[in-house]
């Protein structure tokens, strides 16, 4: 059973309860919707597995993409989606004592899934993740990033913007949708996700999950590697 969250013009959170999936908090799934019965497409579940059957999806339009634009504008209530097939190796070592997770846009939902998968040991490791958009408004979660990291004193978030200033176009779903809680301008940091990591880098011992649209994601691995994060720290994956 489906339930849709509408977040944004172009981007909307997707809920299900139902049967039990066997999969690893960081993987993506195969799914089938009622909109495009004979197409599947594989999306990352922002929440980790857990025996009551709930998911939890964030879908984006993609430009000149009919099935993303359709998931997101005609998703309703009551929708019957299937769920299979999981795979993808965005996981924490259980030994790791500090990670740095890097999410373009909706490559947040996997390392959500990871974050709150972490919060389950008994020590979770010293975390610091960077979430990346264009626009402030892009930052479609950091409002429940904010609250994480008040509960998690292990938890850090970065905000990163590559403009400070949203654009004049107005944008309804996130104007309804606004909270008093969240990141303050002053706390943002300009540039690219590539450019702002680069300033942190290198990580010479911490584990490193990077996700999110393929090109950010192939720039911030290229800019770790070049400014001395060894490979081998790096797991990634780009949509």
């Amino acid at each position: 059973m489906v339930g849709a969250h509408r977040l944004r013009e172009d981007l909307a959170v997707i809920r299900l309860i139902g049967e039990f999936v066997p999969f690893s908090a960081g993987q993506s799934m195969e799914v089938r919707t009622p909109q495009h019965p004979n197409i599947v497409r594989r999306l990352y579940s922002a929440l980790p597995p857990s025996l009551d059957g709930k998911l939890e999806f964030h879908v984006r339009t993609v430009p000149g993409g009919f099935c993303s634009g359709s998931l997101v504008e005609d998703t309703r209530a009551g929708d019957e989606w299937r769920i299979g097939n999981p795979g993808g190796w965005l996981t924490v070592d259980e030994d790791a004592t500090e990670v740095v997770m890097i999410a373009d846009g909706i490559g947040l939902a996997p390392l959500r899934a990871l974050l709150l998968d972490l919060s389950r040991r008994a020590t979770p490791p010293n975390l610091t993740l960077f979430l990346g958009g264009r626009y402030p408004r892009d930052l479609y979660a950091a409002d429940m990033l904010y609250l994480l990291t008040e509960q998690f004193p292990w938890l850090t978030v970065l905000p990163v913007v590559a403009d400070e200033q949203d654009p004049v176009r107005t944008d309804a779903w996130y104007e309804a949708c606004k909270v008093n809680v969240g990141f303050q301008p002053e706390e943002m940091l300009p540039g690219t996700l590539a450019e702002v990591v680069g300033r942190f880098a290198p990580f010479d011992h911490q584990q490193i999950l990077v996700c999110g649209n393929s090109g950010p994601v192939q720039a911030v691995v290229d800019r770790l590697l070049a400014t001395g994060t060894p490979r081998e720290n790096l797991r990634y994956e780009g949509f």
